[in-house]
């Protein structure tokens, strides 16, 4: 017999992403990008196509294309001209990309923590950070809903600073007047599966940067062979690589698109009603939503009070599962926090050192634990993460949720 607490797995998908498919696959071209000076340099029609849309959606003047958010990223990196010895400011609480991407260009992540009700890079622990090294900031807008990217932004142009913003939970959310992810130099959306609107793998830049919009094509797409036929002078970070989407995924990503605005409308329902049963337990507290800001539910992290609740927070999870209720990554947090990854630990087994022996002694990085502390105790004893907010499950399931959550504090 089903359980109760078992859930329809999300898809987002449906005969309108299959025509599209079969569209292309009748054109027998699916991926007409050329490294070279050519119109095929900026791909096919239906890549051109999802750029051109996304720019619309989310109000910026250029989106680019990636065959990931991963690659897109290393990409923004290479555009703002990130070079070896530089620090790029990074948070601890993400995809591990988003504080590994520096290292790709032999410059070193610097943690700065979050904020302990929007999980997002805390502005007031960024200055501290600074130094005549920093680069760049990398803030991600965590589980859906945009940094406060004004307090950033006025930072790093106090400071001579590029922003590039690690959007990916947040797809057309609108923040501060106008959307999450549009408010830095260089914003990037993800496309993976596990995102609200998906492709299997894909990922878009945003810029309102026309140069800044020419680096990142030509870093997706073979940069060094191009340029000298494009007449290119700026040759700075101009090494390329194969970061292309094809015409099959851009075909699913427009469809997916125009669903977007009826998928997070549905979330946010679903999340209002969650969120008000939950704060009612009195030992919750549903994620905040800043002002002027929405958010995209593309997570839903829960703040767990031992105290209020009487128990411990595994305690409270054994209770959750013996109803049948399966918490998302086991309700332990989310990631791992980045810092304490054997990458930072163990820097020597990794890269030789490298390139932190750039640094002098006393500049050397330190990511010991107690590093992050409001990250570590969120994600040690407080954070619980649900994912069961989405369509097609309904306000009735989220009561369900509530009444689950209920009872095993009662257990």
């Amino acid at each position: 017999m089903k359980s109760p607490m078992q859930f329809p797995p999300y898809q987002p998908h449906g005969p309108e992403e299959l025509q599209a498919v079969v569209e292309v696959m009748k054109t027998g071209q699916l991926s007409p990008f050329l490294g070279k000076h050519d119109p095929a340099f900026h791909g096919g029609p239906r890549v051109q196509e999802l750029e051109d849309r996304w720019a619309e959606a989310h109000g910026v003047n250029h989106a680019v294309a990636f065959n990931s958010a991963t690659s897109a990223l290393i990409a923004g990196l290479a555009a703002l001209r990130v070079s070896p010895g530089d620090e790029v400011l990074v948070v601890g609480y993400s995809m591990c990309i988003s504080a590994s991407a520096p290292l790709l260009f032999d410059a070193i992540p610097v943690f700065v923590d979050i904020e302990p009700d929007c999980f997002c890079m805390d502005p007031a622990k960024i200055e501290a950070a600074i130094t005549p090294r920093t680069k760049a900031i990398l803030p991600v807008d965590l589980f859906g809903q945009s940094a406060d990217m004004p307090a950033i932004r006025a930072i790093a142009a106090k400071h001579g600073l590029r922003v590039l913003n690690d959007a990916s939970h947040v797809p057309a959310c609108r923040a501060f007047g106008g959307y999450a992810g549009t408010l830095g130099d260089i914003g990037v959306y993800s496309l993976n599966q596990h995102k609200i609107i998906h492709c299997g793998e894909g990922g878009l830049a945003v810029t309102n940067d026309e140069d800044l919009a020419l680096r990142l094509k030509l870093l997706r797409n073979h940069a060094e062979a191009v340029v000298g036929e494009m007449g290119r002078t700026d040759l700075e970070g101009m090494v390329g690589g194969n970061y292309r989407l094809g015409e099959l995924e851009a075909a699913i990503a427009i469809e997916q698109l125009k669903k977007l605005p009826g998928l997070l409308a549905a979330r946010q329902e679903l999340a209002g009603r969650l969120a008000e049963r939950l704060n009612a337990l009195g030992f919750l507290e549903a994620p905040r939503v800043r002002a002027t800001c929405e958010h995209s539910y593309y997570l839903f992290p829960v703040l767990f009070d031992a105290a209020k609740a009487r128990m411990d927070r595994q305690t409270f999870v054994s209770n959750l599962k013996h109803q049948g209720y399966e918490l998302y990554r086991l309700a332990v947090g989310y990631v791992e926090p980045l810092h304490l990854l054997p990458l930072f630990q163990k820097p020597r087994e990794f890269r030789a050192g490298y390139p932190w022996n750039l640094l002098a002694g006393e500049a050397k990085q330190s990511y010991a634990p107690g590093l992050l502390p409001v990250t570590e105790r969120l994600h040690n004893t407080e954070m619980l993460v649900l994912s069961h907010i989405y369509p097609p499950l309904s306000l009735g399931d989220m009561d369900r949720i509530a009444d689950a959550f209920a009872a095993a504090a009662e257990a």
